[in-house]
């Protein structure tokens, strides 16, 4: 049976501009939502006027230098990702014929979002002469996956995956399956989103997601609470370096964790509400932990989905009680998005991050604003402090539009 491995990790989110500064500002109970001013994005006339921007990113190690014109930010955010995860774990020193058996799989949920916007107003001001060659390659998701592996010269398969807030979560179990299965050594997988943009906050707002606090924009995200109102809307990226476990000793690369288990699931239920007992979340869960062959008192931390929605909330709840029972009360439950906001399509993978980071460091990070617990709402989310705690097992959970469903099983290397 073939092991997987985590041998690298690089984030760019609104905390930080590295995983280890953004973990370093979570576990210090800091929060990246700030309000939105007309001289970053013209908000002034929109209903939602807060968020979680990445500040300073081009100063970001990988930073894709002189790329504004090519490529939409997302981009550019997963491309700097992925190098430090890349860097953090060497294989960028691996030999031709090794990097041939290197894959990138890239989640995004919309892609070039704001490249659109930007096309569709200069097409209809300006005419279709305006319009940038650099248009098609800036904004389609894959490209994001094709820059990482050219600037490294990775020569695996080159995979995108687009299932809304899940994608970064559903492009790590893919990468994982496709190392545990033989077809690949090493994968770069992870996920990035960008969609700070006039049409992005519209879109989500019409859709009756996003929280309304502009007045307090660190309090906004607050899942669990019962003054909860919807997500924050942010932007980032995460990338993990996975490998399989004899070539990463191998070669001597430091190991963060194992990665041990991955189940995904839809709801078949409706196009953006969950189904109202969290029987597809549930579902997911479950697979996860019988593709580890674990049992559910094995794990002692859930890095949840917890995005802050009145009904989100309360079916994931559902599903984890339903599925450890009495345990339920036993493990430790917080949701990283009360600090960073929901990064969408990046959600999964920057909060894979965070759950190995919990193992490697033993500590939990907190659940900000959970002031008062919503009814049901009676187990340990881990309030407001972050925690010492050994973990050997934590699950992260994704779920998305169009009722997808993704889980990750971590575990301490041994």
């Amino acid at each position: 049976m073939r092991r997987v491995v985590i041998t690298g990790l690089g984030a760019l989110t609104p905390l930080g501009l590295s995983s280890q500064s953004s973990w370093d500002a979570v576990i210090d109970s800091k929060s990246g939502i700030s309000e939105i001013t007309d001289d970053v994005l013209r908000v002034s006339d929109l209903p939602v006027r807060i968020g979680g921007l990445v500040k300073n990113a081009d100063k970001a190690e990988g930073w894709p230098k002189g790329s504004e014109r090519r490529m939409d930010r997302f981009m550019q955010l997963a491309i700097a990702a992925a190098s430090q995860a890349v860097v953090d774990s060497g294989i960028h020193s691996l030999s031709e014929d090794e990097k041939q058996d290197i894959s990138v799989c890239v989640g995004s949920g919309i892609g070039g979002i704001a490249t659109v916007e930007q096309g569709a107003l200069t097409l209809e001001n300006e005419g279709y002469r305006r319009i940038s060659p650099f248009f098609v390659p800036a904004s389609i998701i894959n490209l994001a996956a094709g820059h990482i592996a050219l600037n490294f010269g990775f020569k695996g398969p080159n995979i995108c995956y687009s299932t809304a807030c899940s994608s970064g979560a559903h492009a790590i179990g893919e990468a994982y399956l496709s190392i545990k299965n033989g077809q690949t050594q090493i994968s770069v997988s992870g996920g990035s989103e960008s969609c700070m943009c006039r049409l992005g906050i519209a879109g989500f707002f019409a859709a009756r997601a996003l929280s309304v606090r502009n007045s307090d924009p660190q309090k906004a995200s607050r899942p669990w609470d019962r003054g909860r109102d919807g997500f924050v809307m942010s932007e980032g990226a995460g990338f993990l370096i996975l490998e399989e476990l004899e070539h990463a000793k191998k070669r001597g690369a430091k190991i963060y964790a194992e990665i041990c288990g991955y189940g995904a699931t839809a709801d078949a239920h409706h196009i953006t509400a969950p189904d109202p007992e969290g029987k597809g979340a549930y579902e997911a869960m479950k697979l996860c932990c019988e593709s580890a062959r674990i049992n559910t008192d094995e794990i002692s931390y859930i890095n949840a989905h917890g995005t802050s929605t009145p009904l989100g909330d309360k079916v994931e709840i559902l599903a984890i009680k339903r599925l450890f029972n009495d345990d339920a009360k036993r493990i430790a439950i917080s949701s990283t998005k009360s600090s960073i906001g929901h990064l969408l399509g990046a959600a999964g993978s920057v909060e894979a991050i965070f759950s190995i980071y919990s193992i490697y460091n033993s500590v939990l990070p907190p659940t900000l604003n959970l002031d008062d617990p919503d009814e049901g709402f009676d187990l340990d989310f881990v309030p407001h402090i972050s925690r010492e705690m050994d973990v050997n097992i934590a699950m992260s959970n994704s779920f998305g539009f169009g009722g997808t469903n993704a889980s990750l099983l971590f575990k301490k290397y041994k």
